[in-house]
């Protein structure tokens, strides 16, 4: 597990949240798009953690 790795995508989530959510009060459908685009990102990068995580049980 590399913990710089989660921690750059816990932090692309929270960006793209508030993103998302500027979108959403300022009426800009582009910034609610990149918003959900870099939480959807984050989820990518989570999964390819937990993945090595398992991979690396398996080898043990």
């Amino acid at each position: 597990m590399n913990i710089e790795n989660r921690i750059e995508a816990t932090a692309k989530n929270i960006e793209g949240k508030v993103q998302e959510a500027v979108g959403e009060l300022t009426g800009n459908p582009e910034d609610k798009a990149e918003g959900k685009a870099k939480q959807a990102e984050a989820q990518v990068r989570h999964t390819a953690e937990n993945i090595k995580d398992e991979l690396k049980k398996s080898f043990e």
